[in-house]
């Protein structure tokens, strides 16, 4: 079997969102979770940016980390959990966790970024429940 073959049998039963853009932040890989989690199809994601996802407030500071780890091939969270919030094609705010991996070619330069993302939005939640009980509690001792 070869390693597409692989890679698409494991990308579209996993359960993180698999999202592989180019230099240009445009989408060129959007697996059944990524549609899930965000609510775009495949046919609406390919081609676009990922500015789909980032919320308005985010999308400067966002694209000129995305073009400077293209231009230098270094990420900072390829092993670190980047957890920030994201917006689903309905408009709603969700709350994404995410690392990233850089793509390159056969001559090192980067080409694109992987990034494997785990919607967080329930987990968020509930941590926000238990801080806010946590502060009245104390509030009332």
């Amino acid at each position: 079997m070869s390693d597409i073959i692989d890679f698409k049998a494991l990308v579209s039963h996993i359960g993180e969102a698999v999202i592989i853009s180019d230099r240009d932040e445009n989408i060129l890989f959007w697996n059944p979770s990524a549609e899930r989690i965000f609510g775009y199809t495949p046919e609406e994601a390919l081609g676009k940016t990922l500015s789909i996802i980032t919320p308005e407030r985010f999308r400067e500071r966002h694209s000129k980390g995305y073009f400077h780890t293209i231009q230098t091939g270094v990420t900072k969270y390829g092993n670190t959990l980047l957890r920030v919030p994201a917006m689903h094609k309905d408009g709603r705010s969700i709350s994404i966790a995410f690392s990233v991996s850089m793509l390159f070619d056969d001559k090192k330069q980067p080409i694109a970024i992987a990034a494997i993302v785990r919607d967080e939005t329930e987990r968020f939640q509930e941590e926000r429940n238990l801080k806010s009980k946590l502060a009245a509690y104390e509030k009332n001792e």
